[in-house]
């Protein structure tokens, strides 16, 4: 076989990998939430029924059960390697600051072009334990197993074919792409492609993506939160004018986006260090 035949099937399976694992896990949160609602939200079984439906999609991933002779390429593909404590706290330090200037670039830019705004669902005539944990589990749901499915086996293959930022642009691209139920509209789709490199680069560096996970829960918080619920009534520039806090925005943005590459820098030289590190200093 040919290398440009090889390197073809390569890609092809990690992305079909990638998006039957992602396809998997939002249709059983989708289903769960919706029998939830159906049945009666005041007892959010759903969120425990997705728990449990996570761990067991996670032990497969990463090398339990049938059939056997594939455990350890599972394993290997799934990428929860251990991380030092170090790598974990540069890696949380670069993730918090893309995170910023990502939420900075979303905003300018719905500023700069009307875009519809994504669906995020009214909760609010429904009981406040409820609300709290199916966000919390929202926010596991696409870490878990979008971090297992493109970070993990989808780049993790890629890097054994092609160069490192290759596998971590293509893993972007794909993961940008499967947000495009939120919408074809580049001022979406251009900060899910520069999310997913950050992820990628930090589960890259790290070589796990237990350093990744925590980035992405909280860049899905912040913007479950604090971005997504406030895009509709966001100003065009075209409009209004640029006002002090659209030019508030892109300062976050530029400024963060600079720390963050800083912080890059050290996750790297953190990276390099702990190859060598005790067993003992890993988490």
């Amino acid at each position: 076989m040919s290398t440009l035949a090889r390197r073809l099937l390569t890609l092809l399976w990690a992305t079909l990998l990638a998006f039957v694992i992602v396809a998997f896990s939002s249709s059983m949160w989708d289903l769960l939430l919706a029998g939830n609602f159906k049945t009666g939200p005041a007892f959010p079984w759903s969120v425990f029924a997705m728990a449990a439906v996570l761990w067991l999609m996670w032990q497969y991933l990463g090398g339990k059960g049938w059939p056997r002779s594939t455990s350890e390429i599972r394993r290997r593909n799934l990428r929860a390697n251990r991380v030092s404590v170090q790598v974990l706290l540069w890696s949380l330090m670069a993730g918090i600051l893309s995170i910023a200037a990502l939420a900075g670039l979303w905003i300018v830019l719905f500023q700069l072009v009307k875009t519809p705004p994504n669906n995020v669902p009214s909760m609010a005539h429904y009981p406040l334990l409820t609300v709290c944990l199916v966000l919390i589990m929202a926010s596991l749901v696409a870490p878990l197993t979008e971090e297992a499915a493109f970070r993990g086996y989808c780049q993790g293959i890629l890097e054994r074919e092609f160069r490192a930022p290759i596998a971590v642009a293509v893993s972007s691209f794909l993961f940008m792409l499967a947000h495009a139920n939120h919408g074809l509209y580049w001022p979406k789709m251009i900060p899910y492609l520069l999310a997913g490199v950050v992820f990628g680069v930090i589960a890259l560096l790290a070589n796990s993506i237990w350093a990744s996970i925590p980035v992405h829960f909280l860049a899905d918080m912040t913007f479950f939160i604090f971005v997504w619920p406030h895009d509709a009534a966001r100003r065009l520039v075209s409009r209004g004018g640029a006002d002090g806090w659209f030019w508030l925005h892109v300062c976050q943005t530029v400024i963060f986006g600079l720390l963050a590459v800083l912080a890059f820098r050290r996750l790297a030289r953190a990276a390099h260090t702990s190859v060598s590190a005790a067993p003992g200093e890993l988490l």
